[in-house]
């Protein structure tokens, strides 16, 4: 297995009711599956770099707020204009401003399920049609369909739970 990549890579998916349900759940339940995972951690373990060069716990906490509320504004855009040219950001540097440095984690914790339940009801019953819409992303310099939208966020949460859940494994936490 690969540590940077422990649900493997992301890989769009066509559409299918199947998959929409199990990703709608994915984005749904990712505040209480990052909880559970971060649960009874120590400050001396929220500050161990998921693996080596890679970002804390505590960071990663963080990130998955900073990153999720991006994908809020990022369909809530691509619900209301055509094809609208989304913001990237440099989440590594991100990582490093103050507020991720010296919050506690309860601070993104909440908000992730503030958020999660603002973006779930969002997008929860949107018609099939829907999905097809698209924002630009100028840094790919691709149209993304909503469709393809939900399934990297569904992806991100996973895959930086898993992340906290490999680490907690090898050092035995």
């Amino acid at each position: 297995m690969d540590i940077r990549f422990p649900v493997g890579g992301f890989l769009p998916q066509p559409f299918s009711q199947k998959q929409k349900e199990e990703w709608l759940l994915d984005i749904k339940f990712l505040p209480s599956e990052l909880e559970l995972a971060i649960q009874n951690l120590d400050e001396a373990q929220l500050q161990t770099p998921y693996r080596e060069g890679g970002w804390t716990v505590h960071q990663l906490v963080h990130h998955i707020a900073d990153s999720h509320m991006n994908a809020y504004m990022r369909f809530r855009l691509g619900l209301t204009e055509d094809n609208p040219t989304i913001k990237p950001y440099d989440q590594d540097a991100w990582a490093q401003l103050n507020d991720t440095k010296t919050l506690p984690i309860n601070v993104s914790l909440t908000l992730l399920h503030a958020l999660h339940q603002r973006l779930y009801a969002t997008i929860s019953e949107l018609n099939d049609n829907t999905w097809e819409r698209t924002v630009f992303h100028p840094e790919h310099k691709k149209k993304i369909s909503l469709w393809e939208l939900l399934g990297m966020y569904a992806w991100h949460g996973k895959h930086h739970v898993a992340h906290i859940k490999n680490l907690r494994e090898r050092m035995g936490w």
